[in-house]
């Protein structure tokens, strides 16, 4: 089929490379436009765009808003025969969906009708799945409500943070969408109606969404630190700054809530059961370190806590 992909982040660039290594012919990428970057806050393209550049030969669309008349009327001169999407980021309209012959195919991180949304793997984490996994499903009005043509399914370890999860999906669910692509054009693969029953929604997860509790279980901090890692970033307050909290882990010691432990190699923070040890941390305008080489630095008292009113 003649396809035209449309992702963003670089979780989308590993599905892009499996398309263009499919049988399928990639004529064109839809991203979003170059946003600013780093210290300097220069345009820089999206990483699936940066990725179609170095092919050559791929047509790249960087349309404001996908209604755009420019940009569907572009669409309809190439007029694809399906546009597979991973993580595109942009809300598109009925106009844009009439336009490839057998739809905008998306490949989702989660088991729908499960975490339909903007962040469905740092929800599954910051919720306490055992399991999450990704779906291939044709996109109409609805969000994220669409038929399932495939599923697949992946075990959330302990350790995990949403980064971790999301690049083993990214891998396994490129070749899901090939799969679709190829059952979809060999007319074997039928899309089925997702469940009525078992919607969760993953909205996107803010910087205010990602303030730890530390009146809170220890398994729930936990949870957070890895559902926001590597972004938003969990933090808490210190000194009246913020601190991430980038990496933790459970113990068994007693402390109260947001109370500071340490020790020449070792951090640990009380929440609402057990303390936690804090890892991996970075101060507000810092790069990530130790958290035991923070507290050396800062030279912790015994009235130091972390938290609201710290």
């Amino acid at each position: 089929m003649r396809v035209v992909f449309a992702g963003t982040p670089e979780a989308a660039v590993v599905a892009l490379e499996a398309v263009v290594a499919s049988r399928h012919e990639v004529v064109g990428v839809v991203t979003r436009p170059d946003a600013p970057a780093g210290r300097g806050r220069k345009l820089v393209a999206s990483p699936v765009a940066q990725y179609a550049e170095e092919l050559g030969g791929i047509e790249i669309l960087k349309p404001v808003k996908p209604s755009d008349p420019e940009f569907l009327a572009r669409m309809r001169d190439i007029a694809p025969d399906c546009c597979p999407v991973v993580a595109y980021g942009g809300l598109l309209p009925q106009a844009a969906l009439d336009i490839p012959t057998h739809g905008w195919i998306n490949l989702h991180f989660s088991v729908l009708p499960a975490w339909r949304g903007a962040a469905p793997v740092q929800h599954a984490i910051i919720a306490g799945d055992d399991v999450t996994g990704a779906s291939t499903f044709r996109i109409v009005k609805a969000l994220d409500a669409g038929p399932v043509y495939g599923v697949l399914t992946e075990p959330i370890g302990p350790s995990d943070t949403s980064g971790d999860l999301l690049h083993r999906l990214a891998v396994s669910g490129s070749k899901l969408l090939v799969d679709t692509l190829d059952g979809i054009e060999s007319g074997i693969l039928e899309a089925r109606e997702q469940p009525r029953d078992g919607v969760t929604l993953a909205p996107k997860i803010n910087v205010e969404d990602a303030e730890l509790d530390l009146t809170a279980p220890a398994q729930r901090v936990d949870r957070l630190v890895r559902g926001c890692n590597p972004a938003p970033g969990a933090w808490t307050m210190f000194r009246g700054e913020r601190l991430k909290v980038l990496a933790v882990q459970l113990t068994d010691d007693e402390l109260k809530p947001g109370e500071l432990q340490a020790t020449k190699s070792s951090v640990r923070v009380g929440t609402g059961s057990k303390a936690v040890e804090l890892v991996t941390v970075q101060p507000q305008g810092k790069k990530p370190m130790a958290a035991a080489d923070w507290a050396r630095g800062v030279r912790l008292t015994d009235e130091d806590r972390l938290g609201p009113a710290a």
